[in-house]
């Protein structure tokens, strides 16, 4: 029989143990957050109907999906993002539900497209949602949320950074420079690729695609290029449409400076989040370096669950994703270090006293500790060998002299320190 070697698929993760201590640090911040928010957990699975998704984002999403026919002649695809679930869920049982609902998942997801770094083909994300509150608090409430989930992990405000936006205030502010509403897409999509595109492109693009004379392109990525808010209150505050937007964004910035995180947001007027369903309020979250992708991204898509077949119900939310925040944790030395730790290894110094161990590692790990002992015949030393590469705290010696008194030694594997118990004691 040939032996043959299997290699992971490409975009694909491992998680040795710790790698997986590491995901489930991050993972503890991320539900401890959610806990003290009084955000609730929810799940769906991991296939779902392809229709779901071809209906958010049009068939061209169909080209990064992990997607095929099951074996009831079904198109299914592996999720590539939770929120289109979440409108599918809430969409047949939101009616009965207090509003607001406030849920949040860890879901694992998919996409089958070009790995780069910050980016594979699987990953998990933290997604945080408020349904049924059109009010401006929901969207602080959730920016707070990701906010605060960062600063779990031991980021702060000099590490990064929430630039926001709002789209009905970037719709009136085009409006006001002269880009007709049918053309207001084009604009959209070309503010948001403004930052890595040349200048003289996106002028062009202005011009062609938005319907501006080179004068007013040339002024608005000035106005990008500010990215404040003060550009726009100076050149359009006195607008009654504007102005309304602008009391909303105030509202926000004051809401979160009340919450002691005025530090880690800034407006800018740049941040449009391609997707087509949001429809307010705006975010993304980076290294303040700008070393890596955006560590999250969010915000309002009232029109959401009208999409998948539900009700016109507003909602705001996010999604935080582990590859690249693991990146900035790690870049930032906030990746803890991660050793094996057990409260108690048996050394059996005679074999006839091996039943002895297993009895008293039942009843301690009854007790709810952890505990490990030599799974055959094995010299002293090595079995204290074992005790420190399993990171015991403490090491049950059950020596002959000491067994035949009805006694242990108990030695405190850090300080050295040893004593003599009872076995009644430990068993």
């Amino acid at each position: 029989m040939s032996k043959q070697t299997f290699a992971r698929l490409p975009g694909f993760r491992d998680f040795l143990p710790d790698q997986l201590a590491f995901r489930e640090h991050i993972f503890g911040a991320w539900r401890a957050v959610s806990a003290r928010y009084g955000f609730q957990e929810y799940d769906g699975p991991p296939l779902e109907p392809l229709d779901l998704y071809v209906e958010k984002s049009g068939e061209e999403i169909v080209g990064q999906l992990y997607h095929f026919q099951d074996k009831g002649d079904r198109d299914v695809t592996l999720r590539p993002e939770m929120t289109p679930s979440l409108a599918r869920i809430l969409g047949a049982h939101h009616r009965s539900m207090a509003k607001p609902i406030r849920w949040f998942s860890v879901p694992q997801l998919f996409r089958y497209e070009r790995q780069q770094r910050g980016r594979l083909r699987e990953h998990y994300q933290w997604n945080v949602d408020v349904i049924g509150e059109e009010g401006i608090g929901a969207d602080v409430e959730v920016v707070a949320v990701a906010l605060d989930g960062l600063r779990e992990l031991g980021l702060g405000h000099d590490d990064v950074l929430a630039r926001v936006s709002d789209r009905r205030l970037l719709t009136a502010v085009l409006l006001a420079i002269g880009v007709e509403e049918e053309k207001l897409p084009g604009a959209f999509s070309i503010i948001d690729k403004v930052e890595r595109a040349p200048a003289d492109h996106s002028l062009s693009r202005l011009q062609a695609e938005a319907g501006l004379d080179e004068a007013s392109a040339a002024s608005t990525l000035d106005l990008l290029s500010q990215g404040g808010l003060d550009g726009v209150k100076g050149r359009f505050g006195d607008r009654d449409e504007v102005a309304t937007e602008l009391e909303h964004i105030d509202e926000y910035f004051d809401s979160l400076e009340a919450l002691g995180l005025g530090a880690f947001v800034e407006f800018d007027l740049r941040i449009v989040r391609g997707l087509d369903y949001y429809t307010g309020i705006v975010f993304e979250i980076f290294d303040r370096e700008r070393k890596f992708r955006a560590v999250s991204g969010g915000g309002r898509y009232d029109r959401l669950l009208e999409l998948v077949g539900g009700d016109p119900v507003p909602a705001v939310g996010f999604g935080m994703g582990d590859v690249v925040l693991g990146e900035l944790l790690r870049d930032r030395e906030l990746a803890p270090a991660h050793a094996p730790q057990i409260d108690y290894f048996i050394v059996i110094i005679g074999e006839e006293h091996r039943a002895l161990a297993l009895t008293i590692a039942h009843s301690q790990r009854d007790r709810g500790a952890a505990v490990q002992y030599p799974l055959r015949e094995q010299s002293v030393r090595k079995q204290f060998v074992a005790a420190g590469n399993a990171g015991a705290r403490k090491v049950i010696v059950l020596g002959p002299d000491e067994v035949a008194r009805g006694h242990a030694v108990v030695r405190d594997m850090a300080s050295g320190e040893e004593r003599e118990a009872p076995l009644d004691e430990l068993r």
